[in-house]
């Protein structure tokens, strides 16, 4: 760990700078330019309260809110890990050149993702306030939640990393488990409202569910998420890190050879 952290205090300002760099050529020769990070969440919330709300006649309360908050977490964890199977690849130029500790990768899209989500949770307090929701002390929870969320992402992302460049048909297979666990995550439906013992695995056994759900209990219900279970994602996801970082250190001599 003391390697990781000095790693970090070294090339921290290269994926501070390499961020910027992606964000800014995300956007050139764009003619909305930045608005596309605020028009490309709004559209998902838009198709998924017609679906929920037309289609489906959800009584949810608040529901733009509760919608919007499960797929800004949603997808950030989505996207890290979606990027972080083909990082290496994709940084081919980078990692046969120089040296540069390889969850620097995963850190500067974190960063990229971060900015995108900020946006994302501004966007949320705009519809708070435009829908009336109480806010109540509770939502001082919203920063350990976010460290939980980002020690999860980040753990899970350092270890698909390294098995992406060893297992070339892992992106497709992470596609299908991303896709089916979108759905039993409650992004547009209420998991306490599946049958029970149904809902209570769901909410313990899928982290990013339990963290959405969370999520929407500090901000729209005035309650507190579960102390214990807040607590132990948060020991896993120091656990899967440092697993990955572990991983990462014993063979990332090896990566350039393989790609």
């Amino acid at each position: 760990m003391k390697k990781f952290i000095n790693n970090i205090k070294r090339y921290y300002k290269y994926a501070i700078y390499s961020a910027k760099a992606d964000l800014k050529a995300e956007v050139a020769g764009s003619y909305l330019n930045w608005l596309w990070w605020i028009l490309d969440p709004l559209c998902f919330m838009l198709i998924y309260m017609f679906i929920a709300e037309v289609v489906f006649k959800s009584k949810v309360a608040y529901f733009p809110v509760f919608v919007f908050v499960g797929l800004t977490a949603w997808d950030y964890f989505n996207k890290n890990v979606t990027a972080s199977v083909k990082i290496v690849n994709n940084n081919r130029a980078i990692v046969s050149k120089i040296y540069i500790p390889k969850y620097i990768l995963i850190l500067q899209k974190s960063f990229v993702l971060l900015f995108k989500m900020f946006i994302s949770w501004i966007l949320v307090v705009i519809l708070m306030i435009l829908f009336r929701v109480p806010i109540s002390l509770n939502i001082l929870w919203f920063i350990p939640i976010m460290v939980t969320l980002y020690l999860i992402t980040f753990g899970a992302c350092t270890i698909l990393m390294h098995f992406g460049i060893f297992i070339e048909d892992l992106a497709n297979i992470i596609q299908i488990v991303l896709k089916l666990t979108f759905y039993l995550t409650g992004i547009f439906y209420q998991i306490s409202r599946i049958p029970k013992p149904y809902s209570t695995i769901l909410l313990r056994l899928n982290p990013i569910a339990f963290i959405i759900d969370s999520f929407r209990k500090i901000l729209i219900y005035q309650t507190h998420p579960s102390y214990l279970f807040l607590g132990i994602w948060f020991i896993l996801g120091i656990i899967l890190t440092s697993v990955g970082i572990a991983i990462i250190h014993k063979y990332e001599n090896s990566y350039a050879k393989v790609i």
